[in-house]
């Protein structure tokens, strides 16, 4: 089953905005399965004034954090329902990462994440990004889903065997 998500249906899923909403359209997803989305990477993103001014590329980390929405924004369709402003997504943990190619302006990082496994709270995610078919990176995910009011407690009891707890 084919479905896709434009930047208005994407905010209803994620509560970030600028500079730091990562996914720009979603091309197609399938619940409980798998979730392509895209990031168009100019170069008027904020990043790229200094890193780098005479090479730009983008930053890993916003890479991994493009991935993570995406994969929260599965996770949210996948429950079939849309997060309140009292719903985070934490990121806690990242295993396999793996760079392959630089990242530019002009380039479009096509990113392909499933679903591997859901338990205790904790979703795990296969995930890869491309850029005109080519390997820029993959990784193993995993978040979880909390409360405002529960979140700071919660995540501290997340596993610490190969995590990173974000705040």
């Amino acid at each position: 089953m084919m479905n896709s998500l434009d930047i208005n249906q994407i905010k209803q899923y994620l509560p970030h905005r600028y500079p730091f909403l990562l996914v720009d359209r979603v091309l197609n997803w399938e619940s409980g399965k798998r979730i392509t989305a895209i990031k168009n990477v100019t170069i008027n993103e904020e990043f790229f004034n200094g890193h780098f001014p005479n090479k730009p590329v983008m930053p890993g980390v916003l890479m991994i954090e493009a991935m993570a929405q995406t994969a929260a924004i599965l996770s949210f369709l996948t429950m079939g329902k849309k997060p309140d402003e009292n719903t985070i997504v934490y990121f806690v943990g990242i295993d396999g990462v793996r760079f392959k190619r630089p990242v530019g302006p002009g380039d479009q990082l096509k990113m392909d994440v499933e679903i591997t496994r859901v338990s205790r709270g904790i979703w795990k995610y296969q995930a890869k990004a491309t850029v005109d078919g080519q390997l820029a990176l993959e990784a193993e995910l995993m978040c979880t889903l909390r409360t405002a009011d529960d979140a700071t407690s919660e995540v501290a009891a997340v596993p610490a065997s190969n995590t990173v707890t974000a705040g």
